[in-house]
């Protein structure tokens, strides 16, 4: 996504115009607009503004992430990580058995949620 579709669409989110917006930031709104249509890039520092504004962080504002908060970095539990380690360690072809039995195995827990709330709905 590009950076001006991501502050339009915060700005929607926010349900402000850009005169809104513009007068919460005290700019001009053509210079606004120039930004939002991807007419020009926005400075680093207005990013800093905007990010600050919408309580988002520049990576969200520069489409680098889809987390309002920053990139997420997984925290792994010695569990998983033994579980990666392991994976690390297998040859390409049983990598890929452990993949398709993984979707399969992910496929029928999907398949026995939606039987159980068909149940729970019939």
């Amino acid at each position: 996504m590009q950076h001006y579709q991501r502050i339009r669409d915060l700005r929607e989110d926010s349900d402000l115009t850009q005169e809104q917006l513009c007068k919460k930031l005290f700019m001009h709104k053509t210079t606004y607009t120039n930004y939002e249509q991807g007419k020009h890039s926005v400075p680093l520092d207005f990013a800093v503004v905007l990010a600050d504004f919408y309580n988002v962080s520049l990576d969200y504002i520069a489409g680098r992430t889809n987390y309002k908060q920053g990139i997420k970095k997984p925290e792994l539990g010695d569990d998983e990580l033994a579980v990666i380690e392991k994976y690390i360690s297998l040859t390409e072809r049983n990598k890929g058995r452990l993949e398709q039995f993984l979707e399969g195995l992910v496929e029928k827990q999907e398949n026995e949620i939606a039987e159980k709330k068909e149940r729970k709905f019939a």
